[in-house]
């Protein structure tokens, strides 16, 4: 008898996620869309937790657009209010469960105090070893390929660096995730199927899943279906089946 132990593949490095569907899980239950943001807050740390346990190292979800900032102001404000509640009862939780902490986008856009708390959060989970938790606000993709481009440019202009030797390499170090890998895999929830100015330069070999479930109702089976659905992929990263 084969006693052979076939040890499991190891989660992907980093995974990223649109959280998308509170709106329509909300409207499905003739409840107001805060309703749905709301829950979508615990599915947040619902996630994180799973993320943690199956062993990711990276997790980055799309919390708020830039493109975000054109829904009506009512909507805007209980969104705001509700990253500010999420700031202020999770990051001790976080804290404590060896979680560090990072946001990426336009923080001007943001109001101080929520800044402030970003800020505060980071300071205090920057020296955590364990899942790296990386929340989008107020963030586009292709704002931060030009931002880079513009500081690179900058750059050149003053002297500090050659245009010959600017290549992908250079222009990665100069983006919002330039101290933390490349996403492995790309999930978008809801059923919608496009990546929507997310993470656009570092999802360039990323794998893509899409999932009918609503981002309200997303439990840690639904991520370790994705992870299974990731390790059935044939990545080559544009290399043919006979040169692996």
């Amino acid at each position: 008898m084969d006693t052979t132990s076939h040890a499991s593949p190891a989660p992907p490095v980093h995974v990223a996620i649109i959280m998308d569907g509170n709106g329509r899980w909300a409207a499905s239950r003739g409840l107001p869309r805060i309703a749905g943001h709301r829950r979508g807050a615990e599915a947040v740390r619902r996630t994180v937790q799973a993320a943690s346990e199956i062993g990711i190292s990276y997790l980055t979800l799309f919390g708020f657009s830039s493109e975000n900032w054109k829904r009506p102001l009512l909507e805007i404000d209980d969104l705001m209010g509700l990253l500010r509640h999420y700031l202020r009862g999770e990051i001790a939780d976080l804290h404590r469960n060896g979680v560090r902490l990072r946001v990426i986008g336009q923080r001007d856009r943001l109001a101080p105090d929520i800044v402030t708390l970003i800020r505060n959060g980071e300071t205090l989970t920057q020296d955590n070893t364990g899942l790296t938790l990386t929340l989008a606000l107020s963030y586009g993709g292709r704002s931060e390929i030009a931002l880079a481009a513009r500081e690179v440019a900058r750059r050149a202009a003053a002297g500090e660096l050659d245009p010959e030797t600017i290549d992908e390499a250079c222009v990665a170090g100069h983006l919002m995730t330039a101290d933390i890998p490349d996403p492995d895999l790309l999930i978008r929830t809801s059923g919608e199927q496009r990546i929507s100015n997310f993470l656009l330069w570092q999802t360039a070999y990323a794998e893509f899943i899409f999932t009918e479930t609503l981002w309200p109702d997303f439990a840690k089976s639904d991520l370790e279906q994705a992870v299974r659905d990731f390790h059935g992929r044939d990545r080559r990263f544009g290399a043919s089946v006979g040169s692996r």
